[in-house]
Formats: structure tokens, sequence, C-alpha cells
């Protein structure tokens, strides 16, 4: 739209990640709402489809006829060409970050080239940066990681908008016949709500549909650790203890007994929830929100499987994940958690594979250890609890399998 001799320049999201929460989330989102959406990423096969097509599509997987959008107005820089990288951070109105805890340092050296070359350019104007990264704390890595960077002359807490998030969203898994044939093309579940802390804006909250901003942001990503991933785990590793064989996630959600031990727990994580944030949720959003996981993890277009839920044993068993946290949680708060105190119990026995009949990496090595060297060895030198302060938690672990669990 043009007025004399101004012209409206149309906003731009700069995003750091090309990948299937990238295309199918973060630049669904914003594109939609009217935003051109450049996209950073190391992959330069991607990189020159989006600058070839300048569009791609997202296919929505449900129980539901399949429906598809058709995202518009984006283009894409090769990671590596840095002063590229720059000059569309420097004039960027936001930017996002979606590109997994490996791809951080990269993406956060690149963004603070951009920031420099930004103040140079415009002065103190404040970019707000989207960290669309399942990771607590992820405010606090990436600002620690651009003072570093920038050093002490460059206001970063005034000048950046380090703005955490707590991704829901579920991602089906694609095919490879049809990724090869158009690498741009994405599955996504039909559930488009990013949770994100209203605290870390530095700029106006952008108007965009499905953006849900928050007050208490630490409330909405323990929401997620502790109901959304533990329920995964759940399902997962009460199953796999007496339907090994059993692929989907989804199959086994069909058994009545195990959804209804899943249900069970995440409930007990609810209520855990209700006491350590007290006046941020009440007890019947946070059974609502149990049920909308449960029919979304039980959606068979997303061929979640039971090895992906549940693999990865030394992290999702750690201390600080999804069901030693709540545990934890729930024993300081004194609230019951015999349930999770199985899902952890389950979880020690858990040895899916993948269509390969691989375990993944590192997971044979542990159930090997807890095998030859017992549970408290497990309990203490690999999943992060620690003696001085986590002995009502061990005691009751160490309980309930005594008990047969």
């Amino acid at each position: 739209m043009i007025f004399s001799d101004q012209v409206v320049r149309v906003k731009n999201l700069v995003l750091f990640g090309a990948g299937k929460i990238g295309r199918s989330f973060i630049g669904q989102l914003f594109s939609r709402a009217g935003f051109e959406v450049v996209f950073i990423d190391i992959s330069q096969v991607l990189i020159n489809e989006l600058n070839r097509r300048r569009e791609y599509s997202v296919i929505i997987k449900s129980d539901r006829p399949e429906s598809v959008i058709h995202i518009r107005n984006v283009r894409g820089v090769l990671a590596e060409e840095k002063q590229k990288v720059a000059e569309e951070i420097s004039e960027a109105d936001i930017a996002a970050v979606s590109v997994g805890q490996k791809g951080l340092p990269e993406a956060i050296s690149n963004l603070a080239a951009g920031l420099e070359l930004r103040r140079k350019k415009f002065g103190n104007l404040p970019l707000d940066v989207i960290l669309a990264e399942n990771m607590h704390n992820a405010d606090l890595y990436a600002g620690g990681m651009l003072k570093q960077i920038l050093g002490p002359g460059y206001p970063v807490g005034s000048l950046v908008g380090l703005i955490e998030t707590s991704i829901g969203k579920m991602v089906p898994i694609m095919p490879l016949e049809v990724q090869q044939k158009d690498p741009l093309l994405v599955y996504a579940e039909p559930f488009n709500t990013l949770i994100l802390d209203k605290k870390g804006f530095r700029n106006p909250i952008p108007e965009v549909e499905g953006l849900a901003p928050k007050e208490n942001m630490k409330a909405w990503v323990d929401r997620k650790s502790h109901i959304h991933n533990f329920g995964h785990v759940a399902a997962a590793y009460k199953g796999y203890r007496k339907y090994p064989d059993i692929r989907l996630l989804a199959d086994l959600l069909e058994i009545r007994p195990v959804m209804e031990f899943t249900r069970a727990a995440m409930l007990q994580c609810a209520d855990i929830l209700l006491k350590k944030y007290p006046g941020e949720f009440t007890s019947a959003e946070l059974t609502e929100h149990t049920d909308d996981l449960l029919t979304r993890f039980c959606n068979r277009s997303l061929g979640d499987t039971v090895f992906r839920v549940g693999c990865d044993l030394r992290r999702k068993l750690h201390r600080g994940d999804r069901v030693l946290g709540p545990l934890a949680d729930g024993i300081l708060l004194n609230s019951p958690v015999e349930l999770i105190v199985e899902t952890f119990l389950n979880g020690l026995r858990f040895g899916a594979v993948d269509e390969g009949g691989r375990q993944f990496p590192g997971d044979a090595e542990f159930s090997e250890t807890f095998r030859n060297k017992g549970l408290e060895y497990v309990m203490y030198s690999i999943c992060g609890l620690a003696r001085n302060i986590d002995k009502e938690t061990a005691g009751r672990i160490i309980s309930a399998a005594a008990a047969g669990q």
C-alpha cells in the first residue's frame, strides 16, 4: 500500500531454522499474519528451494480429512553467509530461533553479529527474539552467550528481548519418499498455539493469531514438562513392559489399562502444578488439558512411535526432566506420587528399538548399567539425584522397587 511517496514496508520475521517446527509452526504463524519470513538454515537444499519457489505447503494430519495450508512470502539465507545473515538481523522486525540445542551456539553467534550491525545502523533499537526451543531457561542461556560475545558495552538486557516459549506442537513422522519428493513439504497436527513469555518482549507484542503470551512463564514451561512430556513417557514405559512388540503410541493407548494409568499419572502431575503455582491454573483447566493431550496422542496420523517418545533414557529419566522433576516437586508438596514413581521404574526397563532394530545411542548402556550396578547407582550416578537433597525421592523409589513395582 502506497501513501504519496511513502511505501509501507511489510514486516518480517528472521527465523533461524527451516526445520519441521520452523516451517510448520513458527514460519506458518507469522506468514499467515502477513509477515515476510526469512529462513536462516545450514541446508543448501532447503534454502535453494525457498528462494526458487517462495512458498511451501503444510499438510494437517488428524482423524479428519487432510487439509493443506499454503505458506507464501518466504525466502532463505544460508547460515554460512554470515554477512548476509547479519544484514537480515539488522533490519528485522522480529527474530526467532528454532534450531535445537546443538545448533544454538552458531545461531546465537550469527545473531550477535546482526545485533552489532543493527546498533550501528539504528542506534538503540531493540529486537525481540522468540526462542522456540524445548529447553529450560533458554532465555538465560542465550542471554549469557550474547553477553559473552558482545561484551559489557552492549546492553543486552534492554536491546534484546529473549522470549522463552513452551512448544506443544507435535510434528507427524513423514515417509522418506515424501521428504525426498518435496523437501519443503511438512506435516503438522492441527494444534497451533505458541505459549511464550509476555515479560520477555522489548517491543509491542506482534498481532499474530496463535501467540499466547503468559505472565508466569515458568508455570507454563512446567506444565509442558510435567503433563505433556511426562504423559508421553508414562504411556510408553507402562505399555512397553507388557506389550513390547507394539510400535505405535496410538495403539498402546487403545489398551484400556495403559490409557487409564497414563491419564491417572498425568493428573497426579496436574495436582502438583496446582500446588506449586496457586492461582495460575484450575483443576478443571488441567484436567481438560490432560484429556486434550491424550486425544492428540491418539492421533494415528502422527505416526508417533513408542521408541521415539520413550528413548534417550539418560535425558528423560534425569533429575531435571519430565519424570524425576515432577516427582521431586510432588514429594516436596506432599502430593500423591505413586504413579510417577512407577513411571520412573518402568522407564528403567524400557528397551524399545527403532524400525531397524536399534536402540537409541546410550540406552543399551544405560540398561546394562542398571542391571549390573543396581538402582541406587543409576539414581545417583546417572539420573542426577543428590544424596543430601533428594533422600526422600530416592527412598520412595527404593521402597516401590522393593514392593515389586
